[in-house]
């Protein structure tokens, strides 16, 4: 792959955001799904990882945080009477926004789909819910949360609640350089932050290694720091399908080499 990422032209950016406990401390069983960019399928990783956790016997429970754009309730064809809107405006506590997903064995807290109505949620009510995030997962083995895309404040601050941040990027030049973007950001504002790398839609394992190499080979020059990579997953059309058909694709195709290739990704995770 020849793709290079620019010169370190992202503007630095001052911690904005409390300093809380030490990242390793605590949220150690909350992995927070990023990107840079939409469109890498951050949200299907997030769904197919929460599956392939609780297909394990793992109790898992899986959080839209994309407060502009949550779609992980049409993804999975669930129609949820309760939601983050609800917790927002006080009708109900996080823990009774609640369900569960029969068909994959994990709970979900659905986001509001296309209204967007979230994506401007002070910060202090952000930061309270997490905190109430924070003590739902001591009740799970393993928290998913599917974060927004980009590097806004309120992604950041969600992703705080995590002690493990998986950036999932594709091969694509701008999905590289704004992947580097928020790995940046949050290696700046959290010294020593659990931070690794996903690379999605690879055309094979190979070009995947090469699409990490420059993300880590940016990172290693400007940051020092290298984020280690956890996986890749293979490029499938039977993607495509289980997304259109709103069925998990380890129920729909679970031979399919992107369902595998999650698989052992949730193996990986699960080893440590």
């Amino acid at each position: 792959m020849s793709t290079q990422l620019p010169n370190d032209q992202t503007q630095m950016m001052a911690p904005s955001l409390a300093p809380g406990s030490s990242v390793r401390s605590r949220g150690r069983n909350v992995l927070a799904v990023a990107s840079g960019k939409g469109g890498v399928g951050k949200t299907w990783f997030s769904i197919t990882l929460a599956h392939a956790l609780a297909l394990r016997g793992r109790k898992t429970l899986l959080f839209d945080g994309d407060l502009g754009l949550a779609n992980v309730d049409i993804q999975l064809g669930l129609m949820p009477q309760l939601d983050l809107g609800s917790v927002v405006t006080g009708k109900v506590t996080l823990t009774q926004a609640c369900s569960h997903y029969e068909r994959g064995g994990f709970d979900v807290i659905a986001g509001r789909s296309g209204s967007g109505s979230l994506a401007n949620i002070p910060l202090s009510r952000l930061q309270l819910m997490a905190e109430d995030l924070s003590m739902m997962a001591t009740a799970y083995h393993k928290v998913i949360i599917d974060l927004g895309a980009g590097v806004e404040k309120s992604v950041r601050q969600l992703a705080r609640a995590a002690g493990t941040i998986l950036v999932v990027t594709s091969d694509e030049p701008t999905s590289l350089t704004d992947a580097y973007a928020f790995i940046k950001v949050t290696a700046l504002e959290r010294p020593g932050a659990d931070i690794r790398v996903v690379v999605n839609a690879a055309n094979s394992t190979r070009e995947g290694e090469r699409t990490y190499a420059t993300l880590r080979k940016a990172c290693e020059g400007f940051l020092k720091f290298s984020p280690p990579l956890v996986g890749i997953v293979r490029r499938d059309m039977r993607v495509r399908e289980a997304i259109r058909n709103q069925t998990p694709i380890l129920i729909r195709s679970p031979n399919a080499e992107a369902a595998m290739d999650v698989e052992t990704i949730a193996d990986k995770l699960l080893a440590e």
